[in-house]
């Protein structure tokens, strides 16, 4: 497996992570919202760069 794919890999899940969390936030309604707004724009960002990097990285096969 190469390196790119591994890496785009695991922003993908740090996002999906990020996510999450600021569901279950929401969920209990958390009061700081600033947490929130970080946590959910940071997960959106590495979601969609590790969506991306798996998307235009090449396969070797």
């Amino acid at each position: 497996m190469d390196i790119k794919k591994i890496f785009g890999a695991t922003l993908t899940l740090l996002g999906i992570g990020g996510l999450v969390y600021t569901a279950i936030l929401f969920g209990n309604n958390h009061a700081n919202t600033r947490a929130m707004i970080v946590y959910g724009v940071l997960g959106a960002i590495f979601f969609f760069s590790g969506i991306g990097l798996l998307r235009t990285t090449k396969s070797s096969s």
